[in-house]
């Protein structure tokens, strides 16, 4: 692969969490699939002038189950039977398609690269994740202020396109704000860092003393989790909590030592310190937050009485890719409403087949994932346990985010691309 390709991967996935940088020209054009076209024709090319044409098994079977899941999808098509729910269904596809397409493309590239490159891109895109935390922090700064910076600086670029901070309601006079960043919403914000933070904890928990990225991440794990608690996402904190246990196996020694407790105590006396000053608006924030009786959790919940319906009348492949939306209006009346749960989405718009397949990549998933902490056991064994303490704890990191992710979209959906 060219250089022009390497750098094109690494800022598709800098760029890759950058949901409000899009545009409305009769669909939604974002610059990450503006981004992941460019990647695609530029890796087109270069493999169409390389003399090794030998594709890696784990692509192979990253392809073959984005075959499937495109087979399932596009014999889901029949079951549409409205012009808008044909329009629904070639919007996902095309974004379906890219997202698919770049996976496999990126599984190739990297098996192709040094493992310095490897954690070049893993880097890139924690690098983008925090860019898009700290204009989160930024944004609820300027809000706080009476300063709509969305306006200011994301209206010229994208001719309007961009939402705005997410505000949630009011304590008295005062505007409580949710930070969505640079994603679409304040939840998908919070499952993300949730994603982050989950990779990067046992990565640095295992680094060895002195190491010059050690207080680095400290600082950027303390920030991550400062701005999930900003975005007061329940799916996000329940994905945290979900990989925190996950981590708890076989790191448990490691939470008890200075190392997270001194970042962790940081967060906490930062966050004491500023509920204190302000402690009838947090009491009142945090009360609203845990009460499970609102219109907002009973939405969440009540798109799971869909399931039923839908599989009674297409139990195979359910009511075609991104139908959700055009199946809950014509029920409800209700326009602009999404499933509010990846599995609600899986199972209504691809039925069991759908369903399947998707376990069976899961199920693929956790297998590789076992493999990679496997190799890590056997690396400590020969005494390379430098290697070892990086392939293990991103291992351990990536069921943690995995499991974490999954338990978020329960009851909220993020991007198909960021769950499969």
């Amino acid at each position: 692969m060219s250089r022009r390709t390497d750098w094109l991967l690494l800022i598709t996935l800098f760029a890759a969490t950058f949901e409000k940088l899009h545009w409305e020209v009769g669909v939604s054009v974002a610059l990450a699939d503006l981004l992941a076209l460019a990647y695609l024709a530029s890796f087109t090319v270069d493999l169409g002038l390389s003399h090794d044409l030998r594709i890696p098994r784990t692509a192979l079977v990253t392809l073959s189950f984005s075959a499937a899941f495109l087979v399932c999808y596009l014999a889901g098509f029949f079951n549409i039977d409205t012009a808008q729910g044909l329009s629904q269904f070639s919007k996902g596809m095309v974004k379906l398609v890219v997202h698919l397409l770049f996976l496999t493309a990126a599984v190739i590239h990297l098996s192709d690269r040094s493992q310095r490159f490897f954690w070049t891109a893993l880097g890139a895109f924690i690098v983008g994740m925090a860019a898009n935390a700290a204009y989160g922090i930024v944004q609820l700064g300027a809000a706080e202020a009476g300063f709509n910076i969305d306006k200011r600086l994301l209206d010229p670029l994208t001719g309007g396109a961009a939402s705005s901070i997410n505000i949630y309601g009011a304590v008295g006079s005062q505007n409580v704000y949710r930070p969505n960043a640079l994603t679409g919403d304040p939840n998908h914000l919070g499952v993300m860092l949730a994603m982050s933070l989950l990779i990067l904890v046992p990565l640095y928990l295992r680094l060895e003393r002195g190491h010059r990225l050690r207080w680095w991440l400290a600082g950027l794990l303390g920030f991550l989790l400062v701005v999930e608690l900003a975005t007061l996402s329940r799916s996000g904190l329940l994905g945290l909590g979900v990989g925190f246990l996950v981590l708890l196996v076989p790191y448990r020694k490691f939470f008890t030592r200075p190392r997270f407790l001194v970042p962790l105590g940081a967060v906490c006396v930062l966050l004491a310190a500023v509920v204190f000053e302000r402690r009838h608006f947090f009491a009142t924030v945090l009360r609203s937050r845990l009460q499970t009786n609102t219109g907002s959790v009973s939405a969440h919940l009540g798109v799971y009485d869909f399931i039923p319906q839908v599989l009674h009348s297409h139990p195979l492949l359910g009511l075609g890719l991104n139908n959700f939306s055009v199946y809950y209006q014509f029920v409800t009346g209700k326009t602009n409403w999404g499933p509010h749960s990846f599995y609600v989405a899986l199972l209504v718009e691809s039925g069991i087949v759908g369903t399947v397949i998707f376990a069976t990549f899961l199920w693929y998933l956790f297998r590789r994932l076992a493999a990679a902490r496997a190799i890590g056991r056997a690396l400590t064994a020969s005494g390379d346990v430098l290697t070892a303490a990086r392939v293990r704890p991103l291992a351990w990191g990536m069921v943690a985010a995995l499991l974490g992710t999954m338990a978020s979209n329960a009851f909220y959906l993020t991007d198909r691309k960021s769950v499969v």
